[in-house]
C-alpha cells in the first residue's frame, strides 16, 4: 500500500558540492514533517559523481528514490521524469538542487495544499543576484503577463506544490518544448502564491546559461502566446501604411513642387527596412515551425537509465 502523502522533486545536474548539504537538509525536512514525504532525486545526465550520490542514498534511505537519465535534457524535463515516477498519494514539491528553495517551506505549502489550493506557487520577494539580472527577469516576467492568452504569475518559478491531479495532467501533456510554470498556470483550478525570500546558491555554479534561460524565456513566449503571430501582421500592415504614405508625399511633391526625391540612398534604405522587416516575420513564424517539428517527431521525453525506488533497481 502506498503511504507516501507528498513527492519532493529535486532535479540534479553536477551538483557534488551541495549534494550533502542538501540531503542533510531534506532528511531534517521528511524527519520532521507531519506527514509521509518521498525524495525523488533527478540525474540529469551529470559528468560528476552525482549519480553516484544519489545511488548511495538511495541504497541507504529507501525514503529517497532516484531517477537516472541517459544523458542531459535540460532542467525542465528532468523534472518531469521526476513527476512522472512521484508516488505521492496527494501530489508533488519541486525545488532546485542547489538551495536557493528552501526545502523547509514544504509544512507551508502542504497546508495550503489542505486548505483546497491544487497549485501552491512560490513568489520571489528578493533575488540575490545582479542587478542586471534581477533587471532582465523582471522585464520578462511583465512582458509575459502582457502577452500571454492567460495568467501566467510574475516572479514564480517553478519551485511549487501540486495536488495529485494536477502533477497526472502535467505528465499527461506531451509538449516537448516545456515551460512547466506555463504549464502549471494553464492547468488551472485553485491556484495561490507564497511570498519567499530566495537564498543565493549554496555552493557550485548555475548551470542556467545564458542561452538556455533565453531558450527557456523563448518557450515561455511562444507556447503560450498568439502575440509573436500577431506582430507579423500589425508588422505588414504598418510597412504598406508607411509605403503608402511615402508614395503620397511623392505625387504630392511632384504636382506642386515638381520635385521628387531620387537617389541611390532611398532606395536602399526601402529595401533595408523591407527585406529586415521579412526576415523577423520568418524568424518568428520558424520558432513555430520548429516546435511543430520537434512534437511531430513523437520522440519520448526523456530517456531513463534507471531507477531506484525502496533501495532497489526498477
Amino acid at each position: 500500500m502506498n503511504l507516501i502523502d507528498i513527492s519532493i522533486i529535486v532535479p540534479l545536474y553536477n551538483e557534488e558540492d551541495v549534494f550533502e548539504t542538501l540531503i542533510q537538509r531534506l532528511t531534517q525536512v521528511i524527519d520532521t514533517a507531519k506527514f509521509q514525504c518521498e525524495v525523488v532525486l533527478i540525474n540529469d545526465g551529470s559528468t560528476d559523481n552525482t549519480a553516484e550520490l544519489i545511488n548511495q542514498i538511495c541504497r541507504k534511505d529507501n525514503r529517497f528514490s532516484g531517477v537516472l537519465l541517459s544523458r542531459n535534457h535540460g532542467h525542465q524535463l528532468a523534472v518531469s521524469a521526476g513527476l512522472s515516477y512521484s508516488r505521492g498519494k496527494k501530489g508533488a514539491m519541486i525545488i532546485d538542487g542547489d538551495l536557493q528553495d528552501p526545502p523547509e517551506l514544504i509544512n507551508e505549502f502542504y497546508n495550503l495544499l489542505i486548505d483546497g489550493y491544487d497549485v501552491v506557487y512560490a513568489i520571489r520577494k528578493n533575488r540575490k543576484e545582479s542587478f542586471f539580472k534581477k533587471s532582465a527577469y523582471s522585464v520578462y516576467y511583465r512582458l509575459q503577463k502582457k502577452i500571454s492568452s492567460f495568467n501566467i504569475p510574475i516572479d514564480s518559478g517553478d519551485f511549487s506544490m501540486l495536488s495529485r491531479r494536477v502533477v497526472d495532467t502535467i505528465v499527461s501533456m506531451p509538449e516537448q518544448s516545456r515551460y512547466l510554470r506555463g504549464m502549471r498556470a494553464w492547468v488551472g483550478y485553485k491556484q495561490i502564491g507564497f511570498e519567499y525570500d530566495r537564498d543565493e546558491r549554496h555552493a557550485g555554479e548555475t548551470k542556467y546559461s545564458w542561452s538556455k534561460l533565453f531558450e527557456l524565456a523563448f518557450n515561455g513566449i511562444f507556447n503560450f502566446s498568439d502575440f509573436p503571430v500577431k506582430i507579423i501582421t500589425r508588422l505588414g500592415f504598418f510597412t504598406v501604411l508607411f509605403s503608402l504614405i511615402y508614395f503620397l508625399y511623392n505625387i504630392y511633391r511632384k504636382i506642386y513642387y515638381d520635385d521628387v526625391p531620387q537617389g541611390f540612398t532611398a532606395t536602399i534604405l526601402a529595401i533595408i527596412l523591407f527585406s529586415g522587416v521579412q526576415m523577423i516575420s520568418l524568424g518568428l513564424i520558424g520558432e513555430y515551425v520548429l516546435r511543430i517539428y520537434n512534437q511531430v517527431r513523437n520522440r519520448p521525453l526523456f530517456v531513463v537509465d534507471k531507477i531506484i525506488q525502496d533501495g532497489l533497481d526498477k
